[in-house]
């Protein structure tokens, strides 16, 4: 059986929704490194806001995915 990769929010160690944590384990980076792409595209004329909300609410949570 296959193993694919699945996207989710995280529910241990989250900052505001786990969204960005879910995006660091499925790319397997730092989750600072998310954070800050994010923090930048929210001054980018408020995309990453709007982006992240969507991801918050479109993101099934990891316990949802095991």
């Amino acid at each position: 059986m296959e193993n694919k990769k699945k996207i989710y929010k995280i529910e241990e160690g989250k900052k505001v929704c786990g969204v960005c944590g879910g995006l660091a384990e499925y790319f397997n980076i730092d989750p600072v490194i998310i954070r800050v792409i994010w923090g930048i595209a929210a001054f980018l004329y408020g995309t990453g806001i709007i982006a992240y909300f969507v991801c918050a609410f479109v993101f099934p949570k990891k316990s949802e995915v095991e």
